[in-house]
């Protein structure tokens, strides 16, 4: 990556005040690009809301040279996703790469989960996703319709949560599987005006993961520093990314694997309508002989 790619590139990050989305904002930032650093500064579970968070990471840029500036719209609704792409067009003069990291938890096992965690989570982390995605493609899109070159990636954040599953996280899980999904037909929409859309799947110690015993646990033998991701995420905006699009990437501390979506395994053929009795005959031994599915590791079980 050219030593001054992201210079003068201007940055959005979304959830950037604490954790994975502090980290990209920092790095983009160290980079050389200007941040716009969007958190609504509310808790966890998504409660609340405090300018403090989105400020504090803009201090920090703008302390160490760099230029930053905070956002606290709500980017689970359209008008404040919107507002958001419009200030860093309005206030940096364009949008090159926008990083979709907003989120928030409410976990539940599915027989006691309210309707109001399953929404608020949805709508944080899909809606979160689909909104700034949407009005920064409307951007890119009328550039190009202009005769405008783009050189521009969208990032967003899955979960091995979403890929693999985790008992507790219906909501979560279902969101994130959601942005997995998004992230692969964007891609494929997104090209033509000269946009790349991928994912990160990453494991990370953050306050989201803070009171998981698996994640520590792991954090004994791995680094699971949320800065430890940036280097990925920089790299898919970055210009030898420029072929990369539709791809999770997921990120354990030193690991980086290449998260291969669902495809066809064992099948079998009729000519005619399928019976349940016909069924009996040749659905257990396609089952079978499928590939079981990953565990929460995402490696699938040796067989």
């Amino acid at each position: 990556m050219g030593q001054n790619y992201f210079q003068d590139r201007v940055v959005v990050v979304t959830g950037a005040g604490n954790g994975l989305g502090r980290a990209h904002a920092l790095a983009f930032a160290a980079a050389g690009a200007a941040v716009v650093v969007n958190d609504l500064g509310g808790g966890r579970d998504g409660s609340g809301g405090s300018a403090g968070p989105a400020q504090q990471v803009v201090d920090e840029i703008t302390a160490a040279g760099g230029r930053a500036a905070a956002n606290t719209d709500d980017v689970s609704t359209w008008d404040g996703a919107k507002a958001l792409i419009d200030q860093a067009v309005e206030g940096f003069g364009g949008l090159d790469v926008l990083v979709n990291n907003a989120g928030i938890l409410r976990d539940r096992m599915l027989t006691s989960m309210s309707e109001a965690e399953w929404d608020a989570v949805i709508a944080v982390h899909l809606k979160g996703t689909f909104g700034p995605a949407r009005h920064a493609a409307d951007y890119w899109r009328q550039r190009a319709k202009s005769g405008l070159p783009n050189d521009a990636s969208i990032i967003n954040t899955t979960s091995p949560s979403g890929l693999f599953g985790s008992p507790g996280q219906t909501n979560y899980g279902a969101a994130k599987a959601g942005i997995a999904g998004f992230t692969v037909i964007a891609a494929m929409e997104l090209w033509r005006y000269g946009v790349t859309v991928n994912a990160v799947a990453p494991t990370a110690l953050t306050r989201l993961t803070d009171d998981l015993p698996v994640v520590h646990e792991m954090a004994q033998t791995v680094d699971l520093a949320p800065d430890g991701v940036s280097p990925v995420v920089l790299w898919l905006a970055g210009p030898t990314a420029r072929e990369v699009t539709g791809r999770v990437l997921a990120v354990i501390g030193g690991t980086i694997a290449v998260v291969e979506g669902w495809a066809y395994g064992p099948e079998v053929h009729s000519d005619g309508r399928w019976t349940p009795q016909r069924l009996d005959a040749v659905l257990p031994d396609l089952l079978a002989n499928a590939a079981p599915n990953a565990d929460v590791t995402g490696h699938r079980p040796a067989q």
